[in-house]
C-alpha cells in the first residue's frame, strides 16, 4: 500500500487547511478525488473530499483509521470497488473489504449514514461487467445486514437503451467521469434525502 503514502498525506494537508469542520464525507477513488463540483452541490452538508486516485476498497479500508483520524463525520459516501475487480479481485473479495470498511466506520461512527455509490459501467471495463454487476447485486444486500447503509444506484442510469454504458458520462479515456457525469451523480445523490443529516 505504500505507493498511496503521499496521497493520504495530502488529505491530511487539506484537513488542516479547513476553515469549517466537515459534516459529510465523500472516500473513495478517483471517481470521488475528480468529482470538484460536489463541495458547491453539497455544500449545505459542509462536504470534504478524501478521495485519492488510483485506491481500491482495500486501500480505502487499509487507511481509513488514518485518514479519518482527525474527522467527525456525519455522514459518510463512498465510491471504490471498480479498481479492485480490475486488478483481478472477485466480487465476493471486493464485498468483504466493503464489510470491513463498513465496520470500521461503524466502530468510529456507530449511527451515521453510510451510502455506497455502485460500481459504474465504465466504456472501458466493460469486459468486467458480469464482474461488476454481480458485485452491485451483493452491495446492494448488504443493506439488509447493515443498519443506515445506502446502496445508490447510478449503474442503471448510466446505460443507454441498448444497455450499453453512454459515452457522453465519460471522458475520452472511457473510464473516468465526464462534466456530465457528475451532473447525473449529482442529481442521483441528492434525491436519496435519507442518506443526508438534516440540513443545517
Amino acid at each position: 500500500m505504500y505507493w498511496y503514502e503521499e496521497d493520504v498525506e495530502a488529505l491530511h494537508n487539506k484537513r488542516k487547511e479547513l476553515i469549517y469542520e466537515p459534516r459529510m464525507i465523500f472516500y473513495g477513488s478517483s471517481s470521488i478525488r475528480l468529482w470538484d463540483s460536489l463541495e458547491e452541490k453539497f455544500k449545505a452538508f459542509k462536504p470534504i473530499n478524501l478521495g485519492f486516485g488510483g485506491s481500491t476498497l482495500a486501500a480505502c479500508t487499509w487507511y481509513f483509521d488514518d485518514i479519518f483520524e482527525h474527522h467527525q463525520a456525519e455522514a459518510i459516501v463512498i465510491y471504490a470497488g471498480d479498481n479492485d475487480l480490475a486488478d483481478g479481485r472477485h466480487p465476493e473479495e471486493v464485498i468483504l473489504f466493503l464489510e470491513k470498511l463498513l465496520v470500521k466506520i461503524r466502530k468510529r461512527f456507530p449511527n451515521i449514514p453510510v451510502s455506497y455509490i455502485s460500481i459504474k459501467p465504465s466504456v472501458a471495463r466493460w469486459h468486467l461487467i458480469k464482474s461488476i454487476h454481480y458485485t452491485n447485486k451483493l452491495a446492494k444486500g448488504l443493506e439488509q445486514e447493515y443498519p443506515n447503509y445506502h446502496f445508490v444506484d447510478v449503474y442503471t442510469s448510466m446505460l443507454k437503451e441498448d444497455g450499453k454504458p453512454n459515452p457522453e458520462y465519460y471522458e475520452s479515456d472511457g473510464l473516468h467521469l465526464s462534466k456530465k457525469g457528475y451532473e447525473l451523480w449529482n442529481n442521483i445523490l441528492i434525491q436519496h434525502p435519507e442518506i443526508f443529516p438534516k440540513t443545517p
